[in-house]
């Protein structure tokens, strides 16, 4: 019988605690296969904070470091200039780089720090209960939201990719989408240039990730798919920012 799919070697033979329908398995997925495409498995780092994502090292077989909430950058900054021939990656939720850590990712951003940043925005807080994000949409209900985000009261959707490109030191930004096999190819397009864009010493490149989370959405997979088609990508469009 002819092979005509398998598992990367960058990703462990591993059993997921994410909730069914959750977008960070296939995100771990796209990582794994770009650095195993460019062969830069074995001098890469990931950065892991507190989050869903925070045992992401269970199921990258690289070497990886966990920070403190929203100090991802911040660790990842002090790792590539240790060791500048690494290949240094962030792995961040919305609350952590958005709302807990937006000082370090603004203040490494602006640095123009040759990091890679893969930014997951799911609007919620996944791993504490569903609460209000930084990036939760107006009307929204969350934990902390019952009657839906209010400008009035909580503001707007923060669009930290936005105020990122304003920065002299950010090299590139993009947001891309989990929400079809098109848009993961897209998605994974953005992610092996923002490697490249550091191989290539260019300096602070991002991926923001439009991520599926039924659970706290309060929707099936194949609706949490279709609310980040047709509601997410109106507040936060795709695409190239810079």
């Amino acid at each position: 019988m002819e092979k005509i799919f398998s598992r990367t070697k960058s990703l462990r033979e591993a059993d997921t605690h994410y909730c069914p329908g959750c977008g960070h398995g296939i995100a771990h997925r796209l990582v794994a296969e770009v650095i195993d495409e460019l062969d830069i498995r074995e001098k890469t780092i990931g950065i892991a904070p507190v989050g869903c994502a925070v045992v992401a090292y269970d199921y990258w077989d690289f070497d990886c470091a966990e920070s403190a909430h929203g100090r991802a950058l911040a660790v990842a900054t002090a790792v590539k200039r240790l060791q500048p021939d690494k290949v240094v990656f962030t792995y961040q939720g919305d609350g952590d780089l958005a709302a807990i850590g937006t000082a370090e990712t603004i203040q490494a951003a602006n640095r123009g720090e040759n990091l890679t940043v893969v930014f997951i925005n799911n609007t919620v807080y996944g791993m504490t209960g569903g609460q209000m994000a930084p990036t939760t949409m107006l009307g929204q209900k969350t934990a902390t939201t019952p009657r839906g985000r209010s400008k009035e009261t909580e503001g707007c959707p923060l669009k930290i990719s936005e105020i990122l490109a304003q920065l002299t030191g950010v090299y590139s930004v993009e947001r891309v989408s989990l929400s079809s096999p098109q848009e993961i190819r897209k998605a994974k397009n953005a992610i092996r240039q923002a490697f490249q864009n550091q191989l290539d010493k260019k300096g602070f490149s991002l991926v923001e990730v439009l991520s599926m989370c039924p659970t706290y959405w309060g929707l099936s997979a194949v609706k949490s798919l279709e609310w980040i088609k047709n509601v997410m990508t109106k507040e936060f469009p795709l695409g190239k920012i810079k």
